[in-house]
């Protein structure tokens, strides 16, 4: 039987992370207090119930009951019970962005500041996220990357012990993205802005990355890009890492890092690297 604990930031993603995982045919159940955990998965083993895969969603909204999981986990482990934990973090910037945008009060803050409430979390939540068996950060990854990213570990059996690479691009006018590993300054690159005709397109645009790669410069820095980037790679790997945030800036965001961004999430893939990419100013 299959029995994924899934847990982490509130507007981290949870709940669209239940709607894949009921789509992969996971019987889901959320908030369940962790004190009847135990109790359910007995019930699951021993009965004739035919459900092989479970996924239970546990986190703050338990309140004074979300004290009793480290008991339940420990009950688990003497039942002999096997489990696996989902965390689901994202950075403090987004997460605000997100409780702005759906306009939803935070479960910690109450009273106080979203930024409060996140900040108690965190703390409530440490224990939990370091004896995660699986963390998706979804800061720079969309809906459907995070199904992917899902569907790799919980279909497919792969954990996230291999390097998943985030592409960002960025404009340094918005300012440079909080959580960025490795930030890259493109705007030497020739310009599309001051092109009649590739000003309102996009590094999406064939027709504008041609103009930005067709100088000398730019195919000389996308080589040595891909060469630190397949250097580094197995170093991060080496270390620890599952995620690193690669972030590409132009001046706007829109055309030059975009096509970088582009190019070298080709070549990743290209390379059978676990890769995503997200355009954060390309608007």
């Amino acid at each position: 039987m299959k029995f994924v604990i899934i847990s982490g930031l509130s507007g981290a993603g949870k709940s669209q992370t239940v709607k894949h995982m009921e789509d992969f045919g996971y019987y889901c159940i959320d908030n369940l207090p962790p004190s009847l955990i135990p109790k359910f998965m007995d019930l699951c083993y021993y009965s004739n119930s035919k459900i092989d895969k479970i996924a239970l969603v546990i986190d703050i909204r338990g309140g004074l009951f979300f004290g009793d999981l480290f008991d339940s986990l420990e009950s688990m482990r003497k039942m002999k019970f096997d489990y696996e934990i989902l965390f689901l973090d994202a950075s403090d910037e987004v997460l605000i962005k997100r409780f702005k945008e759906t306009r939803r009060k935070h479960p910690l803050a109450e009273y106080g500041s979203i930024e409060e409430g996140i900040t108690k979390e965190r703390e409530k939540l440490s224990n939990l996220r370091g004896i995660a068996t699986n963390i998706i950060d979804t800061t720079n990854i969309r809906a459907s990357q995070l199904r992917e990213e899902l569907r790799n570990i919980f279909v497919e059996g792969n954990k996230t012990d291999s390097l998943m690479i985030s592409i960002l691009s960025f404009g340094f006018k918005y300012g440079i993205p909080l959580d960025a590993d490795l930030v890259f300054d493109v705007r030497f690159l020739p310009n599309p802005f001051y092109i009649d005709g590739l000003k309102e397109l996009t590094g999406k645009d064939e027709i504008v990355r041609n103009y930005v790669m067709d100088a000398k410069h730019s195919k000389e820095f996308t080589r040595k890009l891909f060469d630190l980037v397949s250097f580094l790679i197995p170093e991060y790997i080496k270390e620890g890492k599952n995620r690193v945030v690669i972030a590409i800036g132009c001046t706007g965001g829109k055309h030059r890092s975009v096509t970088i961004s582009y190019l070298l999430y080709e070549y990743l893939k290209e390379k059978k690297y676990r890769a995503g990419m997200s355009n954060r100013d390309i608007d």
